[in-house]
């Protein structure tokens, strides 16, 4: 007896299978793929576009979009804040379409979030060849512009006969809900195959659960690490974004407070130990705070959790100055706690931390190490307090003044987002995370136009949370499309809007590196050809109004702190827009060094004395072997 199929389009296939997947972690369930978005074209409209259709809201929910990478970015964000758990698909028709995905891809798997791309392909049968926006190469005719996902995709395949997709959907799921292998899975569409009907056995739609796993550690690399940590007189510990992955917040807590080892965070790990704990110091490495740096220079244990070390966090190869430094590295992924010739910890975060306190019980750092870094966080407190304080309420607001307007204003579980400009090192630095969700900072790509529809993303996964985007003028400019999403889909998201003229992070580097902030003031052309005429007369809290949103404009540091009150309150997509004193500043100055290359030769003196510091910089580099 054949066993029992049903006749469906690939596409209708795709959805119906999508709709019964799910994860499972400690007990609890939920929908692998929660949603989708789509921009539709002349690649999936007939396809995908229709089987979303038939299926229905309530077998998988539709998100309309407005600009295909910030779809992407939308369904990241809604991953992160539920811990990788749950993520959603991305549709969009061929040619540009497609390739504008490969930005958001990028930023998924360089972050290890999931997140299902769906792009329409050329025919398969090549019947209509060349057909509108494909590619055409000369040599390789399999070759489309979907190939350019291929290295941003953890698992990339081209279905290009209906019962192909049967173990490419498959592969897909095993990526998505692996916490070892995730990122961005591209499944392409060609768009006579989306459209072509096959007999699918009926298991194929039945329900499967994916079970997130949480692997324990090897007893011997276990026994190696207990050994490291007790012979260590100045351990510390870098947490990075797969503590919140893990949901290992509780068990780094218990393994500090069982043995007084302190902990510096990414900008991925921050809130992994609420602010006021009196062992988090804060952000480590170029954007870190002065404790937090001060301890890893002469640190002789540097245990990674969860984090990939990327040169923010490492100042570029020269903050671990100890000569006799070593690490030990608890990561789910072999390649990242490989990292730094480190003794390694392969294994779940919370199930590590877990095996580490248990093993190390009665075993504490010495009280005079607990007394340096505690009377060194009570300094950088009253850094934090003397950046946030603004003597003159009716002065207008620098931009260390804003943050702590808002933290006068949120709660401790609204969730705050950022990703570029020059609010990574401001927040990483200064901001006082209250709770695991609430710092939300992309910065594995740094990829400016995220915030506004990571955002939407956020709300969709917490909807009765206050969700705070901070984007600078340059940001906003790049992907402000999302907010006509937010508006129709009555999402409240509150954006804070922050005018600078310019890029002012660049602005700033650039004048560090002799670049004399070239290119990167928002200004008219002078007379000598170069941007530093007057502001360009820009005015975005107007472009916020026209795209559906309620704005509230800010001038004072008091009117400021009224806006987001007032912001908070509402339950309508909200944008408080502020310019911001650049002329008095005060965010404190980098604690570590970001290797930036400065021209070797120059006959600009700017670019001469820029190498020169360079040079001395250069000198502290190491390799840890």
């Amino acid at each position: 007896m054949s066993a029992p199929t049903r006749r469906l389009t690939t596409a209708q296939a795709l959805v119906r299978f999508l709709s019964a997947q799910y994860t499972e972690r400690d007990g609890v369930r939920r929908r692998l793929i929660a949603g989708t978005w789509g921009i539709f074209g002349h690649g999936n409209v007939a396809g995908v576009g229709q089987a979303l259709l038939e299926a229905g809201e309530d077998v998988m929910p539709f998100h309309q979009g407005r600009n295909e990478q910030s779809m992407v970015h939308a369904a990241v964000g809604y991953a992160r804040q539920l811990n990788r758990l749950s993520a959603q698909a991305v549709t969009t028709s061929i040619g540009p379409g497609a390739t504008n995905l490969v930005t958001g891809a990028a930023l998924a798997t360089i972050n290890r979030l999931p997140v299902l791309l769906l792009p329409g392909d050329y025919f398969a049968t090549h019947a209509a060849d060349p057909l509108l926006q494909q590619l055409e190469h000369p040599v390789e005719a399999d070759v489309s512009v979907n190939d350019t996902l291929r290295p941003v995709s953890r698992y990339f395949d081209r279905i290009t006969r209906p019962e192909a997709l049967i173990p490419s959907a498959l592969n897909a799921m095993r990526v998505l809900a692996d916490p070892a292998e995730t990122g961005a899975v591209t499944l392409a569409l060609p768009q006579d195959v989306q459209a072509e009907a096959y007999d699918w056995p009926e298991e194929f739609f039945a329900e499967r659960v994916w079970y997130v796993r949480r692997p324990a550690p090897d007893p011997v690399e276990l026994a190696a690490a207990v050994e490291a940590v007790r012979s260590a007189r100045r351990p510390l510990i870098v947490a990075g974004g797969g503590v919140h992955h893990s949901e290992a917040e509780d068990a780094l807590k218990a393994f500090v407070e069982a043995t007084g080892i302190p902990v510096s965070s990414t900008q991925a790990g921050k809130g992994s130990l609420r602010y006021d704990h009196p062992a988090d110091l804060g952000g480590i490495g170029h954007t870190g705070t002065s404790v937090s740096d001060d301890i890893a220079r002469t640190a002789d244990l540097v245990i990674g959790v969860g984090t990939r070390y990327t040169d923010f966090t490492t100042a570029s190869g020269t903050l671990f100055q100890n000569p006799d430094v070593r690490f030990l590295n608890l990561n789910i992924t072999g390649f990242d706690a490989h990292k730094l010739a480190a003794r390694t910890l392969v294994c779940d975060a919370r199930t590590g931390l877990e095996k580490l306190t248990e093993a190390l019980a009665g075993h504490r750092v010495q009280s005079s190490y607990e007394a340096e870094y505690r009377a060194g966080k009570e300094r950088w407190d009253q850094v934090v307090d003397a950046a946030y304080r603004a003597d003159d309420e009716n002065a207008i607001p620098t931009q260390t003044q804003v943050l702590g307007a808002l933290d006068a204003v949120v709660g401790d579980d609204d969730v705050v987002i950022n990703a570029a400009g020059s609010l990574p090192g401001d927040l990483h630095k200064l901001w006082r995370s209250r709770s695991p969700r609430q710092y939300h900072l992309e910065y594995g790509y740094s990829c400016m136009g995220y915030e506004i529809p990571a955002g939407i993303g956020i709300q969709q996964a917490a909807p009765d949370t206050a969700v705070w985007s901070l984007v600078g003028d340059g940001t906003y400019l790049m992907m402000p499309t999302e907010i006509v999403t937010a508006v129709q889909e009555g999402l409240p998201v509150n954006i804070v809007l922050i005018q600078n003229h310019g890029y002012a992070s660049i602005g700033g580097l650039s004048a560090e590196t002799g670049g004399e902030r070239f290119g990167t003031d928002y200004r008219y052309r002078s007379a000598d050809g170069t941007f530093s005429g007057a502001p360009l007369p820009v005015d975005l809290a107007a472009n916020a109004a026209s795209l559906g949103m309620d704005v509230l404009r800010a001038k004072t540091v008091r009117e400021l702190r009224e806006a987001l009150a007032t912001a908070r309150a509402s339950d309508r997509p909200t944008c408080v827009y502020v310019e911001t004193d650049i002329m008095n500043p005060t965010s404190p100055g980098a604690e570590a060094w970001w290797d930036v290359p400065v021209a070797e030769v120059a006959s600009r003196e700017a670019a001469v004395e820029a190498r020169e510091r360079y040079d001395h910089h250069l000198a502290g580099r190491r390799r840890h072997l």
